[in-house]
């Protein structure tokens, strides 16, 4: 089990940019997959992006931000970033960091998954 803590989040004008960082501590890094979820006031949380655990890391998006967001990994650093472009107000949410060592997990967003963060918070607003 990872712990995982998020940053970068922020109040931000729509059109713009934001990237979201996650910070990794613990021994499982390296066999973990990663995704970023996202909940906003009054809705279910709900997926965002998965990157596998190999190198070079397969990536998925969730269609409301497919082109827009890239979600990443960096080993030597135990980091994973979401870099998320073209802003809009329905992106206003508390996003999430999550690991497991099952990509399914992420990817159905389980309530296997081992690890989360507490969240970091994304308001686009004019």
């Amino acid at each position: 089990q990872l712990h995982l803590v998020e940053s970068g989040g922020g109040r931000v004008q729509p059109g713009t940019s934001l990237t979201l960082s996650c910070a990794a501590s613990g021994s499982d890094f390296f066999t973990s997959h990663f995704g970023w979820f996202r909940q906003a006031p009054g809705k279910e949380r709900e997926f965002v992006a998965s990157i596998s655990r190999r190198s070079g890391g397969s990536t998925l998006y969730a269609d409301a931000v497919k082109g827009r967001f890239s979600i990443s990994r960096e080993n030597s650093k135990d980091m994973v970033y979401q870099q998320m472009n073209h802003l809009g107000p329905g992106d206003s949410a508390v996003y999430y960091c999550a690991a497991d060592n099952t990509l399914q997990h992420i990817i159905e967003e389980t309530k296997a998954i081992t690890s989360w963060g507490q969240g970091t918070q994304v308001s686009v607003s004019s």
